[in-house]
């Protein structure tokens, strides 16, 4: 695509992928997404800030060519290669060009792309004179990889991000925040960031001593309201205090139980959402985990476990660890379960609370659902609504 001017001497070089539909053949993207990197021309020097997916070097090569760019330093601000890989293209057209990144990110570029360039390695709150133009550079390890940092141009007050703040977008209005921007950027902090939430509360804390105007991600669109997602972000680490029911139901009697839990929370004043992982991709279960303190987990027995769709979503929730405190185990079985045990070995990474759980062989009777009003009461109590 075409270059766009974003300020004086700053221009976004992104490409954007409009039919990409999973990231890493995990991560869901109903929107697509974009690959962004930015062009900083000042008076002595220019620098490109990060680059681009293999897959689309080409596009971002030509962008450059009809900029007829001469690129003095190359950024990168994190090494995985969404963001780094077309770097050794680059180095091929520009090979006086400096690489610019944080000790970790350098030997990472190193081994992940197999390149010997002219490496600096970037020491927090550096700074490079580009002549009328600066960058301090900010260390903000772990979001979501030990290697990233955030890159600052003082003379505009942008703030380019990687990662941090990136949401799975592609749009022709790069510089215009769509309607539902957040459930977006919330859908990628559950999977890229909800693992690391004390390290982006620390990261949060470094940035907001800068006086920032926008804030460049390297995936989504311009954010000209920075306030919006650095607010959004101190919310979501913070965690809340919602319900999420993660179900499959095999012959209906998991869904009794589920829809008579929602029922009686909802009658409760408790915020439920219920789940079916086996119908839903992971991305909306994750989203909702963000701001839940209860999970849960309703399934069947395949051969006395979890149904499968269950034990995936839960190897998830295990790597992703959201702030949920309290876990509660319902399913329905036929000759024998392990579901109570297996649900805890699956979830073994998480510091939370069991409460008793609610397993029922066949059809659910009155008295098991008497029992599964209880378990709305007890979630109700635990939380303090």
């Amino acid at each position: 695509m075409t270059a766009k001017r974003i300020a004086e001497g700053v221009y976004y070089t992104g490409t954007i992928d409009w039919d990409r539909r999973t990231f890493d053949e995990l991560v869901a993207l109903p929107r697509g997404t974009s690959y962004n990197s930015y062009l900083i021309s000042g008076s002595s020097a220019t620098a490109l800030i990060d680059s681009t997916e293999p897959s689309m070097a080409d596009e971002l090569l030509r962008t450059l060519e009809e900029m007829d760019a001469e690129i003095n330093y190359i950024v990168s601000q994190h090494a995985e290669q969404d963001h780094s890989g077309t770097i050794p293209e680059l180095l091929e057209i520009y090979p006086e060009a400096e690489v610019l990144g944080t000790p970790p990110c350098i030997e990472l570029l190193e081994e992940l792309l197999r390149i010997k360039g002219n490496f600096r390695e970037v020491r927090d709150g550096e700074t490079l004179s580009l002549g009328d133009k600066t960058l301090r550079f900010t260390v903000t390890p772990w979001v979501h990889w030990p290697d990233t940092m955030v890159t600052y141009l003082e003379e505009e007050g942008i703030l380019f991000t990687c990662d941090f703040f990136g949401s799975h977008i592609a749009t022709s209005e790069i510089m215009e925040t769509p309607e539902d921007f957040l459930r977006e950027a919330k859908r990628y902090y559950a999977h890229i960031m909800m693992p690391f939430s004390q390290m982006v509360t620390s990261n949060l804390s470094k940035i907001s001593k800068l006086e920032v105007s926008m804030i460049a991600p390297s995936h989504g669109p311009v954010i000209s309201e920075p306030e919006l997602i650095m607010d959004a972000y101190a919310a979501w680490t913070s965690g809340g205090d919602g319900v999420v029911i993660a179900y499959t139901t095999m012959h209906g009697s998991t869904r009794v139980m589920v829809e008579r839990l929602t029922e009686k929370l909802m009658e409760l004043d408790v915020g439920v959402r219920p789940v079916n992982v086996a119908e839903h991709d992971t991305g909306e279960f994750l989203t909702e985990l963000v701001d839940a303190s209860v999970l849960v987990v309703a399934s069947p027995t395949v051969l006395t476990r979890p149904h499968p769709a269950i034990a995936s979503a839960l190897y998830l929730v295990n790597a992703l660890k959201p702030p949920v405190k309290y876990v509660a185990v319902m399913g329905s079985y036929g000759w024998g379960s392990l579901i109570e045990s297996e649900v805890r070995k699956l979830l073994s990474n998480l510091n939370v609370e069991y409460l008793e759980s609610v397993l029922v062989k066949g059809l659910p009777l009155e008295e098991d659902l008497q029992r599964v009003d209880e378990l709305a009461m007890k979630i109700k109590g635990v939380n303090g609504w």
